[in-house]
């Protein structure tokens, strides 16, 4: 019997990984290939559409290879979202593409606020305008780089860009644009009251599909370069947190999962758009056509440990080589031995500013309560703990949303970590569960290709056959409540702070 095959592609910040499943989900293959961020000014950040097309195609070629004599149907697209990709006329690059976590676009987020409003920008994108998302980043360029905006055909997102070298389509689907700030996301379509006040041309952006739909075929010239059978179906896919619902199953209403990278996001599936009206967390399309979801990020998650380890924890560095141990580890192993509340230790992770529920570029890290009783162990653990309280802090506006989860899914490295996981559990009283198989976005990206090909009738049909919970972490009452006497005062840290944040950043 002839053995059928899905590719998905995760277009990442640090590499493009491209995989290779059967029907059930299971990994046949995958690789990765890197390739560096541009950084030209303090806080930019930049990298060449041209290298994710070389990794995803080299991948593309491992994954032909790797079918043997089984048969490719479909190819399913996920990646970073929010970045700016410009072609001209003759489908060129114009210049290298801005990237999500490029923070240049502060004053063109006033204007884009100025022209439409605060408020009405939030009735239609769901979203106050963010330095992160795209549509500022159009008015950066056209600002400051007038002649690159004039010779503008084409803008798209960092996969449609893989898209377009695959099919000749100029296309997204509805959960990476709702990242743009140009859709109307309640009702799944570009918003011309938005591009008409921004003064942006519609032609200039691609057609809008649901996630699993057909988005365009594999061409000859494709074909030629990656090995693809001309004519494959390419769906239209998702962007990387709606990709990783996918892939952890989250499409059911008050389902949610908790990613730890070097961000942190906490998800939640709705299938009605509920939009926070101060604007304190994200509302995007989900990649169930017709349904939602609920999103906040923290900045700096894993990014927090990772400073830690790097500034403070050479010994555990060692020990960890010494014994072959993950270096996380062995640092979870000694946070551990603090006690719950690090021993009257707060941490904040604003190393990076913040994102939700504080929109405030100027936060920044702090320590509360040091003292001469502290030691290594208890900054780890109030790490966690900090890092854990800002994930909380977005679920309770998911609350006051009348979105609370009833169940919760754990991915990314911080999800490896049973302490973590159980810290979770504890903080959020809500079980937390590991799934199986961990592969999220590429894995979702797939299932959106099982489903555009024909193997599946919906995305949660195959979510139900692929998709399973693995160890779960049941909430402690008596941890629950003294976790809540640490998170009451973390609260209260960030409001009694803002000025202050504000002046440090004027006197830096």
């Amino acid at each position: 019997m002839l053995k059928e095959y899905v590719i998905g592609i995760d277009v990442g910040t640090s590499g493009t990984k491209t995989a290779l499943y059967d029907r059930n989900g299971k990994t046949v293959a995958g690789v990765t290939f890197d390739y560096p961020m541009m950084q030209p000014k303090n806080g930019w950040a930049e990298q060449n559409p041209e290298d994710w097309w070389v990794a995803a195609s080299s991948g593309i070629k491992e994954m032909v290879k790797a079918a043997g004599d089984g048969k490719i149907l479909a190819v399913g697209l996920t990646g970073q979202m929010h970045g700016l990709v410009m072609l001209d006329v003759n489908c060129k690059v114009l210049r290298p593409a801005i990237i999500w976590c490029d923070q240049r676009t502060g004053k063109e987020c006033e204007e884009i606020e100025r022209r439409v409003t605060r408020e009405r920008l939030i009735e239609i994108t769901a979203n106050p305008a963010l330095t992160g998302f795209t549509a500022s980043k159009i008015l950066w360029v056209r600002n400051n780089e007038p002649e690159v905006y004039e010779k503008c055909a084409h803008i798209l997102l960092p996969k449609d860009y893989i898209r377009f070298k695959l099919t000749g389509e100029f296309a997204t689907d509805v959960s990476d644009a709702s990242g743009m700030q140009l859709l109307d996301v309640g009702n799944r379509c570009w918003s011309d009251e938005v591009l008409r006040l921004l003064e942006i041309d519609r032609s200039l952006l691609g057609t809008v599909y649901e996630s699993p739909e057909v988005s365009g075929r594999v061409t000859d010239a494709a074909s030629e370069i990656t090995g693809l059978d001309a004519g494959i179906p390419v769906a239209a896919g998702a962007g990387d947190n709606a990709a990783a619902a996918v892939g952890t199953g989250t499409v059911t209403d008050s389902s949610a999962f908790t990613t730890i990278g070097t961000s942190g996001v906490v998800y939640m599936h709705t299938s009605t758009p509920k939009i926070d009206p101060k604007g304190r967390v994200h509302t995007f399309c989900c990649a169930v056509p017709g349904e939602w979801h609920v999103m906040g990020v923290t900045q700096a998650a894993g990014l927090s440990l990772r400073w830690l380890r790097d500034t403070f924890c050479a010994e555990e560095q060692e020990e960890a080589k010494a014994s072959g141990r993950d270096v996380y580890d062995v640092m979870c192993s000694m946070a551990e031995k603090s006690p719950i509340g690090a021993d009257g230790l707060v941490y904040l992770p604003y190393l990076m500013g913040e994102r939700t529920p504080h929109l405030d570029p100027n936060a920044r890290g702090c320590f509360f309560g040091i003292s001469a009783v502290h030691g290594k162990k208890d900054f780890i653990r109030s790490v966690l703990e900090g890092v854990s309280y800002s994930l909380a802090d977005c679920l309770g506006v998911f609350g006051e949303m009348g979105a609370a989860p009833v169940s919760m899914a754990a991915c990314g490295g911080g999800g490896s970590s049973p302490m973590w996981r159980k810290m979770l559990a504890d903080i959020y009283d809500c079980p937390v569960s590991t799934v199986a198989p961990a592969e999220g976005p590429a894995l979702g990206a797939a299932i959106l290709g099982m489903v555009c090909c024909g193997m599946y009738g919906s995305v949660r049909e195959a979510c139900e056959q692929i998709v399973r919970l693995s160890q779960t972490c049941v909430p402690s009452a008596e941890a629950h409540e003294r976790y809540m006497q640490i998170y009451g005062l973390y609260k209260e840290l960030y409001p009694a702070l803002r000025e202050s944040y504000a002046k440090l950043s004027a006197v830096r």
